[in-house]
């Protein structure tokens, strides 16, 4: 098989596959939702027929089975249980194993595969034999000729025209009529007038298309299902051809006879058994029975009632096919990512022809250069929101974390969320999904009391995690909440001195002791389990926060529960910097994290007898020599700047020799001799072609803090 085509289909599945995942945790919920579980069903079905349409044959026979189960449940015959969710949930999970052996990267486990398609067939199994004494059901095992005529029976007329392309796209029109069969009885009508000559005869195209009249229970929608991969490009009509008298359906036989007036292709003995049962004499309008003249009237033609809807529902298919091909489409995310570097290198490029110009003082080239600079900030902003994914894609993967893990802790832990339609970037996206995990099982493990306990102090059994995101500026602020026993600052600060982390004269803020947590090798739990007790897990939220350009922050209360709040960019591609100079090097600092900026001059510091603050509107502000912390020895102006920048609920400033004005950043690593470089996250071109490092704020602040100590 072509790689494209494997990889559209893997990539395909998966998105069902996490569809699927979802959409049973809400059924759990609620499990007599019928839109819900006809999602579920349809999932199902989708990847069953793709992946027979893609030679995934084991995939198709696996799904084959659970199908069958929720087609039961879908129609009412079954009911949702806990060990249908939980079997579903494996057999999700089995899926994704064998989709990853189709990629070489592992595989799947054959017996707990066995397992799953025999507890799935003994729940059917059971169904089946507790139908079969009813005298008033039909029993599933047996052929649906064989069932007894009842109200429910309709009758269906289908003219299913499929494109030439049909057999490319790997489908069999044949399996389609047998899945029809599988639903009632049939009569069938294939056409062959459409066959060329055979000059120009391709085997590869089909040429055939059908009529099909079929008796059965089922609801039209079953039926379209079955057509679920060939209907946007094919004819197809789909109509009922009973009616309601009173309570009872009857053939509508004028519809009947306009379906089958222009097809003599219909036999007349299994058109004859087909409808055998729904004949009544009493029907208004029908004075005798149906003879062959009636059934078969070959020079009749098709009534034009039949022909305009099928034209309509074509037309109809393709304006939705139109309409969907113009709302999304499926592109590579490399190919997203070639394209955002593209534009970066467009911004640096655009800067110096802003440069270029203003220097030339060309105003013919400085008209040109700032319509080319509206144009590069509209392209950069459509290239980084094409990049731009809703968190919420992110947050649905852990309410299955919170379900299993819950119950493997014997605890009652519910999940909700709040600001899923939050967007942020891609590559942010994908990072931050292993802290997220981290911290919701510490809420759970350390945070969430047991149900008997939470019972005794007056809380409910089921203990709430609370996930929120929001846009804050140029930042996203996500939060995990609990409402459990909270984190106790004096277990903590005696954990830390037994380590040796701090001294038992330190005194610490709040802040200070929660930030304890996330040191290497911290923990407070007694006992080693399969979820926390190694000190890993927070150290690993705070480094992955951290490479993200984030800060993390706790707030607790004791008994009441405890909140981290990560603060993260919207993109790492482009950012918006407030570019400055020292000496003749220049620098850039993270426009989001600027709250103003105002004059040093030599009397200010005389004032402050050497100490490194700044009065700022009767506040007292510190601040960092940026020219001393990088050694820098030119000759310092008499006026300099200080940049004063938020952090931590807190103000610190940035002494500069001159603030050049914003400046769009387009982001360049360092390369690795330079990765270990504190207070430095990456460097920019300028429009002169010059480089200009671009500042980490957090570690200048946590570097300056460090020696202060020291």
């Amino acid at each position: 098989m072509n790689d494209s085509l494997q990889n559209a289909y893997i990539e395909e599945t998966t998105e069902l596959l996490s569809e699927l995942e979802i959409t049973l945790l809400a059924v759990e919920d609620a499990p007599t939702d019928t839109e819900l579980i006809a999602k579920l069903f349809r999932a199902l079905h989708t990847i069953k027929g793709s992946s027979a349409m893609f030679g995934f044959d084991d995939i198709a026979m696996f799904t084959h089975d659970i199908e069958t189960a929720y087609d039961l449940i879908r129609n009412g015959k079954l009911l949702v249980t806990k060990q249908i969710i939980d079997l579903t949930l494996l057999a999700r999970d089995e899926i994704a194993n064998m989709l990853a052996k189709t990629g070489g990267k592992s595989r799947s486990n054959e017996g707990n595969t066995k397992k799953i398609i025999e507890s799935f067939r003994e729940i059917v199994s059971g169904y089946q034999t507790a139908e079969k004494p009813s005298d008033t059901n039909v029993s599933i095992s047996k052929p649906i000729s064989e069932k007894q005529p009842d109200t429910a029976w309709q009758l269906y007329y289908i003219r299913f025209v499929p494109s030439k392309d049909l057999f490319l796209t790997g489908t069999n029109p044949l399996m389609l009529i047998d899945e029809l069969r599988e639903m009632g009885d049939l009569a069938v009508s294939a056409f062959v007038d459409k066959i060329p000559a055979f000059e120009n005869f391709n085997p590869e195209s089909c040429y055939c298309y059908w009529d099909i009249l079929i008796r059965t229970q089922v609801k039209i929608d079953t039926i379209r299902d079955v057509f679920i991969f060939v209907s946007d490009s094919s004819e197809l009509t789909i109509e009922n051809i009973t009616k309601e008298i009173g309570n009872v359906s009857e053939i509508d036989f004028v519809k009947l006879q306009e379906s089958i007036s222009a097809d003599s292709n219909f036999h007349t003995h299994s058109l004859r058994s087909l409808i055998k049962t729904y004949y009544s004499p009493s029907l208004a309008g029908v004075s005798e029975p149906l003879n062959d003249r009636n059934l078969l009237n070959e020079r009749t033609p098709l009534n034009d009632r039949l022909h305009t809807a099928a034209k309509q529902n074509q037309q109809t298919a393709a304006e939705h096919a139109e309409a969907d091909s113009q709302a999304s489409i499926r592109v590579n995310a490399g190919k997203i990512d070639e394209l955002v570097n593209l534009v970066g290198e467009l911004v640096t490029i655009q800067a110096q022809l802003s440069e270029n110009a203003s220097r030339q003082e060309d105003q013919v080239m400085i008209t040109i250069a700032e319509e080319v600079e509206r144009i590069t900030w509209a392209l950069r902003d459509i290239g980084l929101n094409i990049r731009m994914l809703p968190i919420g894609t992110t947050f649905s993967k852990f309410k299955r974390l919170v379900r299993d893990l819950s119950r493997e802790l014997g605890k009652e832990v519910e999940l909700t969320t709040d600001g899923a339609e939050t967007e942020l970037d891609k590559t942010v996206l994908e990072k931050l999904s292993d802290p997220l995990v981290h911290i919701i099982r510490n809420c759970i493990d350390h945070g969430i009391e047991m149900p008997d306990v939470r019972e005794k102090v007056g809380k409910d059994r089921v203990g709430k995690v609370h996930l929120t995101a929001l846009q804050s500026g140029g930042n996203v602020l996500i939060q995990i909440s609990d409402n459990g026993a909270g984190i106790d600052k004096q277990i903590i600060k005696e954990k830390a001195i037994q380590n040796g982390l701090v001294s038992e004269s330190a005194e610490l803020t709040d802040a200070e002791i929660y930030s304890l947590i996330f040191m290497s090798g911290f923990s407070t739990a007694k006992q080693v389990t399969n979820v926390s007790g190694r000190g890993v897990g927070m150290d690993v939220v705070k480094r992955a926060i951290e490479a993200l350009r984030g800060v993390v922050e706790v707030e607790s209360t004791l008994g009441k529960g405890t909140t981290i709040t990560m603060k993260l960019p919207l993109t790492l591609a482009i950012i918006d910097g407030l570019l400055v100079k020292i000496g003749d090097d220049s620098y850039v600092l993270p426009l989001s994290s600027v709250e103003e900026c105002i004059e040093l001059s030599r009397a200010d510091i005389q004032k402050a007898h050497g100490r490194h603050i700044v009065n700022v509107r009767g506040s007292i502000v510190p601040y960092i020599s940026l020219r001393e912390r990088f050694g820098i020895t030119s000759e310092r102006p008499d006026i300099e700047q200080v940049v004063i920048a938020a952090m931590n609920e807190r103000s610190i400033g940035f002494v500069v020799d001159q603030v050049l004005g914003q400046h769009q950043t387009v982001l360049k690593s360092l390369g690795k001799y330079y990765k270990n470089v504190e207070g430095v996250s990456g460097a920019t071109i300028l429009g002169d072609g010059t480089v200009a490092l671009i500042l980490d704020i957090k570690k200048l602040i946590e570097r300056e803090e460090l020696e202060e100590k020291n």
